[in-house]
């Protein structure tokens, strides 16, 4: 249950936070406040604090300095009173590989006082969830990656959380997979919980959340929803094509309209879709597209770089 006095409260309200390690500020000055009932994704590349930050949400990590308050509560003084009610996949979570499913969701019922048959029915209900019923004897060692991230988030829902946090739950599994977990989220949802998603995959953040926080180099330089982030930020359509092999229309076409480049590729950006296909035409750019602007596109023009780099 909410926490008395808290239940208009955002979720996560953050005020310049920081976390260092040593002179690195992996964290650094982050302000945010994420609402109820939203799915909210923190996007960005490896080290760029993500994993960080949702660690000290989640009350493993120590904050250095600033204001951090989850569902009302300060996650490092409260912490057994906050980890109640949260559930937390993070990347390097383990199971005892010497038992099955079942018996690793009975033991990790207990840190919660949960034993019984009714407990039992609620396992086999969320192993349904996840689809991954009829796997109660499988062992641990028998899992695939994708099946193993998908008793993680299982495990973590067994408390009937309120907030959720999923910290790269989709990396290193093949589409097939990603989108199963992607139907999962999607459902708890559109049942209301509160979803906090740290990934480096752009359409991860396009397909589920309602809010994006763009993340680079410890700080927080960007934040809305999808929608918001790229109409203030860019066109609504963009042209793109190699730069080397058509550097010249590259170099007319930027003084026509918003131009960038990044590597070996070339981004015209306009609001008329037809005046770029008009100039792909016109300068004969092989190769070329013309598609609406995406997260990563905003990406780019804010940090630069892909999220691969």
């Amino acid at each position: 249950m909410p926490h008395r006095g808290t239940a208009e409260a955002p979720a996560i309200e953050i005020e310049g936070l920081v976390k260092r390690y040593g002179e690195l500020a992996a964290v650094d000055g982050v302000s945010l406040a994420i609402p109820r009932g939203v799915c909210y994704a923190l996007l960005g590349p490896n080290g760029a604090g993500k994993t960080t930050l949702s660690r000290m949400i989640g009350a493993v990590a120590r904050c250095s300095g600033g204001r951090l308050r989850v569902l009302g509560r300060d996650p490092w003084k409260e912490q057994t009173e906050v980890k109640a009610r949260l559930g937390v996949v993070m990347q390097d979570e383990v199971f005892d590989e010497d038992l099955n499913v079942l018996r690793n969701l009975q033991i990790y019922g207990r840190f919660y006082g949960h034993q019984g048959p009714a407990y039992e029915e609620k396992i086999r209900g969320m192993l349904k969830f996840v689809q991954l019923d009829g796997r109660e004897q499988m062992p641990i060692q028998a899992l695939s990656g994708g099946m193993r991230r998908r008793l993680m988030i299982a495990r973590a829902l067994l408390n009937d959380p309120e907030l959720l946090i999923l910290d790269e739950p989709t990396t290193g599994l093949d589409p097939q997979v990603r989108h199963a977990i992607w139907a999962t989220l999607r459902a708890l949802k559109s049942k209301g919980m509160t979803i906090l998603l740290t990934t480096h995959y752009m359409e991860e953040a396009e397909q589920l959340a309602d809010r994006v926080g763009i993340l680079h180099k410890g700080k927080l330089i960007a934040e809305g929803a999808p929608g918001e982030l790229i109409g203030g930020n860019l066109a609504r359509y963009v042209l793109e094509f190699d730069a080397h092999r058509h550097a010249e229309a590259f170099e007319a076409l930027a003084k026509l309209a918003a131009a960038e480049r990044h590597g070996d590729r070339a981004f015209v950006f306009h609001d008329a879709e037809e005046t770029l296909r008009g100039w792909t035409r016109e300068r004969a750019l092989a190769g070329a597209q013309v598609r609406e602007a995406s997260l990563e596109d905003v990406f780019l023009k804010l940090t630069g770089r892909t999220l691969d780099e």
